[in-house]
């Protein structure tokens, strides 16, 4: 008896819908309201604010969401420690990423993974797209950057770095841009924006710069910038081996901008299954 609504409330506290808790739960909207409604009758709290447009926690609500989540999570351990006892990871993980991460670090390193467990079974969809974990039925999602949803809990991965570059030969015919100001007399290989991003004094920056190409396509901008059209503003998986080899020339160092973090990013309410777990730590290893 003393559970009976714990789930629905928490789920509804969680999504602030009553609609979209009892999609998830796989119930009738009616149903999940009538469990709540009974948990507040039992408790003698009102544990949620109800309006047509809204849903949001009392006060005392959200200390009861708290507690709630803690028991919960506490239960999902449980349950996978002692499956994991008795079985091997299997099943299907649905996830997303960013498509040239994607392609060219992360769908290798699955293809590793999966040579390893034969029983786990792979759906990735690749988009530079924020798609919606939930909706889509995801169980995990590649992100990187600046984390915009604090629903969402979070492993830090792997970290990348942007680079300024340009070809030996276009640096010889227009010359070395040493300050921000400078690229204003260069063209700009300029990708989906229309500004780069820098650290000027301890400063974080969004430059405006301008040129005569500007593609969606990662590929194609470091094979514009690799055929001298100008200077290019890309992470380092994409200009990596050119810089290495030399084809290219890092630029502007002193400007560049922090280290962004690239993370594995799964909803809130659902704990890691063991062959989730196994893949983001799998990834975590080789990417660190």
């Amino acid at each position: 008896m003393r559970w009976e609504g714990i789930s629905e409330f928490v789920c509804v506290a969680e999504y602030e819908s009553f609609t979209r808790a009892a999609r998830t739960l796989g119930i009738s909207t009616a149903q999940v309201s009538r469990q709540i409604s009974a948990l507040e009758e039992r408790l003698n709290i009102k544990l949620l604010y109800r309006t047509t447009r809204k849903v949001s926690l009392t006060e005392e609500g959200r200390v009861f969401y708290q507690h709630c989540r803690s028991v919960l999570d506490g239960l999902d351990a449980a349950e996978q420690a002692v499956s994991n006892l008795q079985s091997k990871p299997q099943g299907r993980i649905k996830l997303t990423a960013p498509v040239t991460y994607g392609e060219q670090q992360l769908l290798p390193l699955i293809n590793d993974f999966m040579m390893q467990y034969r029983d786990i079974e792979v759906t990735a969809f690749l988009s530079n797209q924020q798609i919606d974990l939930i909706e889509g039925g995801y169980d995990l999602a590649i992100r990187i950057g600046k984390l915009r949803d604090s629903t969402m809990m979070a492993k830090n991965l792997s970290l990348r770095t942007n680079f300024v570059c340009a070809t030996p030969a276009y640096l010889h015919q227009y010359g070395m841009p040493r300050t921000l100001d400078d690229l204003s007399q260069h063209n700009c290989l300029l990708g989906t924006r229309d500004y780069w991003h820098f650290v000027e004094e301890g400063t974080e920056k969004n430059l405006r710069v301008s040129g005569s190409i500007q593609y969606n396509s990662g590929h194609s901008l470091v094979d514009a910038a690799l055929k001298g059209l100008g200077i290019v503003q890309l992470p380092d998986y994409y200009v990596q081996k050119y810089l290495a080899s030399g084809a290219l020339v890092s630029l502007l160092d002193n400007y560049r901008e922090p280290e962004e973090s690239i993370w594995a990013i799964y909803p809130h309410n659902r704990h890691l299954s063991p062959k989730v777990r196994l893949l983001v730590d799998y990834l975590a290893e080789r990417l660190a």
